[in-house]
């Protein structure tokens, strides 16, 4: 004979301990450290290079990997973009990597955006670290290397984009394009409204040629640098750059997934856009295309920042780390 026994009642949560689901304050919390373990996890070279080659690692990151990213080869970019491109948009394109500390690989590397330049359709422009092609090791380098790439653009009547790196390498990066805006009248380069500088960075980028980037930055840097990715000042700083900008006429693009931001930078710009407007609005792969769509209807120009290559931790880890509710969706995306 068999007895059965009742089942331990389930302990009633105690008020005074609230869940993260349930209480707005810890979630808060939660959402933010998991932010700075993302960002930590990003600047991990050893894991950039490890986890996508380990067996077992390696397949579920990279499916996480794809939602962001177009691929791992320059054909994978070019199709991404041809369908990006029938669907009304322009694009950006950048081939991943970053902090390249072998001059020859640098040079290497500088090659595959050399065929970019030659293989992507029209209205696409190109983006870089200049940190992949040769700044981790020389100036001189990495100028030599981005003034090729500015040629070829040149060619193939693209744009140029420099994208924004860590604080420490802001002086670097913002030099070696002054001295690429005195050959070349298309290299636009990228500004994050977080950091404390671009309040007087921004008046100098506009006195040069080229499109201005206006970014949130996602980097891993100190309050005495930067503004926290969950500050309320960070909106108020981005829009504030953005109507800046708008205002000046200069060329410029303001990429934020933020619909409040682009709502409202939308509303000083008068509501409605046009297609020779200096403007534009971007959104990166895998985080807007809705946006993009609604933006494109009101007749705003619009871009897809569109990425592609083996490199893809900083860059994956990073789109976590902006909203860690993604972490979810990745759980999703790694079993299949």
């Amino acid at each position: 004979m068999t007895t059965h026994h009742p089942a331990p009642a389930t302990a009633p949560v105690p008020a005074t301990d609230p869940s993260p689901a349930t209480d707005p304050d810890t979630g808060a919390a939660l959402f933010a450290q998991a932010a700075q373990v993302l960002r930590a996890l990003a600047l991990d070279e050893d894991l950039k290079w490890r986890v996508p080659g380990d067996p077992l690692l390696g397949p579920p990151a990279r499916r996480v990997a794809r939602r962001y990213t177009a691929g791992e080869t320059l054909p994978d970019a070019v199709d991404r973009a041809q369908r990006v491109r029938a669907a009304g948009h322009r694009v950006s394109v950048e081939y991943l990597g970053e902090s390249c500390r072998d001059p020859r690989q640098a040079t290497e590397e500088t090659e595959v955006f050399l065929a970019a330049a030659q293989l992507l359709p029209p209205g696409c422009s190109i983006s870089l670290d200049l940190s992949h092609i040769g700044l981790a090791v020389d100036a001189g380098l990495a100028l030599a290397n981005a003034s090729r790439l500015a040629e070829a653009c040149a060619a193939t009547g693209r744009e140029l984009m420099v994208s924004a790196e860590g604080s420490e390498r802001t002086d670097a990066v913002l030099d070696l394009h002054r001295r690429l805006c005195e050959r070349f009248d298309h290299v636009g380069v990228t500004v994050q409204a977080r950091l404390h500088r671009t309040a007087d960075d921004l008046p100098e980028l506009l006195g040069r040629p080229g499109r201005i980037r206006l970014v949130k930055g996602a980097f891993l840097e100190p309050e005495a640098v930067a503004l926290p990715r969950e500050s309320p000042a960070l909106a108020a700083a981005y829009l504030g750059y953005a109507q800046h900008l708008a205002d000046s006429g200069h060329p410029c693009s303001f990429a934020t997934h933020d619909r409040e931001l682009t709502d409202r930078i939308a509303r000083h710009l008068g509501g409605s856009g046009r297609a020779n407007a200096p403007w534009e609005f971007e959104t990166l792969l895998g985080l807007g295309p809705d946006l993009l769509d609604t933006l494109a209807e009101r007749g705003h120009p619009t871009r897809e920042y569109v990425v592609f290559g083996t490199q893809w931790w900083l860059y994956v880890c990073n789109r976590l780390a902006e909203d860690p509710r993604r972490v979810l969706r990745a759980l999703v995306d790694a079993a299949g």
